[in-house]
């Protein structure tokens, strides 16, 4: 199934509650939320507070994406503010099988995501513990940039080496998806798309139904 997972990072954080609430209406599956430490990634966002005040707006699944230095030491505070996935980076675990682990032990989804330069090999030997793979489609820490082209390879090799193993492992992709880029995704085999500017503005419902529509598109084919 094809997910649309709307990132708040994009959001009018005035009026975060409405504007969760409008992309929920609007038929969005998740609700994408990068946290960041400013070490991993050079940007501060959000935490434990933030999060535990969002889960009043909305049942739907909280997607968070954990940009962080050692993720394990915040595991047990995210599943406690209402995370549902908990996506680590293989990059900045020292024992990413355990903190995989840990993940799972607390009753969620656990997700792995890689930079854009960082090679699938990285996933070897953890895939049978993971829900969720989220490839980075442009080098994390800022929102709007532009989609890395080359990532559609990547992409691609992944959902070939998935269906090859057997693997029912959903692809996520975030960066730079759009109107204009999701369809290529897509294509390459990706199912739960993260969108952050081509969702949060004027118009978010308009705009999580024109996703939305594309992505039963490709799910019909």
């Amino acid at each position: 199934m094809n997910i649309l997972s709307p990132s708040i990072l994009s959001a009018d954080f005035k009026n975060l509650g409405d504007q969760i609430a409008r992309a929920d209406r609007a038929g969005a599956q998740y609700i994408h939320i990068d946290v960041m430490d400013g070490a991993f990634v050079p940007t501060i966002t959000f935490g434990m507070p933030v999060i535990s005040s969002i889960r009043k707006t909305t049942e739907k699944v909280f997607d968070v994406h954990l940009m962080v230095e050692n993720p394990d030491r915040f595991i047990d505070d995210f599943a406690a503010c209402g995370a549902d996935l908990i996506t680590v980076h293989a990059e900045a675990c020292t024992h990413l099988d355990s903190t995989l682990q840990h993940i799972r032990d607390k009753g969620l989804k656990a997700g792995v995501a890689l930079c854009p330069s960082t090679p699938l090999c990285a996933l070897d030997y953890v895939l049978k513990k993971v829900d969720m793979v989220l490839l980075m489609t442009v080098n994390p820490g800022f929102g709007g940039q532009k989609y890395i082209p080359e990532m559609t390879e990547k992409i691609a090799e992944l959902r070939k080496r998935l269906d090859l193993l057997g693997l029912n492992i959903d692809i996520e992709v975030d960066g730079g998806i759009n109107a204009s880029t999701i369809e290529a995704v897509l294509k390459a085999g990706a199912n739960v798309c993260v969108a952050g500017s081509a969702v949060f503005g004027d118009d978010i419902e308009g705009n999580v139904k024109k996703l939305l529509q594309i992505m039963k598109r490709y799910e019909e084919k």
